[in-house]
């Protein structure tokens, strides 16, 4: 599934510092360019913990607006909670249509499952040991340390596409409208997989699913007029 760009649409991007790394926040600020304008930019944190100084270093630099939350408790996380405050005061001010979730903490989950049922989406950033409960909660998820390594290598590396994918894959091809030939549209099919699986091709190494779809034995695809897409089981 593709979601297109629309002009003047604002977005949010919401870091959980303690939880991100901040060499992922440019891949981060690049995929949100799917969603709208990221005009809205706030990491939270603890600023006189050493463990943030990476941050602290860049705020200035991509404009980002540190909001300062002391640990008065042992134990307790009052990061995550003013996350949580000021993502539903956003959400409930009408000005936002959509959200960037960077962290890797369960604890966002029902944040995330709230913005989705008023309409609008999340796209969350975290890493390979973000808990599943949060990268479902999420319109998408993508793993951006995977992103990271890959740059840091020098060069693109995709990851295989599990079986379980392939299936999710094959079973919303056949539920999705088909033609004579038995093609169907991958905008289709990549509706019903992303109401079945919180994904995006980018944290397999590829750039959009359709690149995805090519890569694997199991399909086949087709380029029509208007440059529109459709792919068919083969096996």
């Amino acid at each position: 599934m593709t979601i297109t760009p629309r002009e003047g649409r604002n977005i949010a991007l919401l870091v959980d510092a303690d939880n991100a790394s901040p060499r992922d926040l440019e891949p981060a600020l690049s995929i949100l360019g799917d969603l709208g304008s990221v005009n809205i930019r706030r990491a939270y944190g603890n600023w006189k913990k050493p463990a943030l100084s990476g941050w602290a270093k860049i705020v200035h630099r991509y404009a980002i607006e540190p909001q300062q939350q002391f640990d008065i408790t042992k134990g307790k996380n009052a990061t995550d909670m003013k996350i949580t405050i000021d993502a539903m005061d956003l959400l409930y001010s009408g000005r936002v249509d959509g959200f960037g979730l960077m962290t890797s903490d369960s604890d966002f989950m029902p944040v995330a499952m709230r913005i989705r049922q008023e309409g609008l989406p999340v796209y969350g950033f975290g890493s390979d040991k973000t808990p599943e409960g949060f990268r479902q909660a999420c319109t998408r998820f993508i793993d951006l340390s995977r992103i990271a390594d890959e740059e840091e290598a020098g060069g693109k590396q995709t990851t295989s596409v599990d079986d379980e994918m392939v299936k999710l894959l094959g079973d919303a091809w056949k539920g999705s409208k088909r033609d004579d030939g038995g093609f169907a549209s991958l905008d289709e099919v990549g509706q019903r997989v992303g109401n079945l699986k919180s994904f995006d091709a980018r944290s397999y190494g590829f750039s959009r699913l359709s690149e995805m779809i090519e890569s694997l034995p199991n399909f086949v695809t087709e380029r029509r007029e208007g440059g529109k897409i459709f792919m068919k089981r083969v096996r």
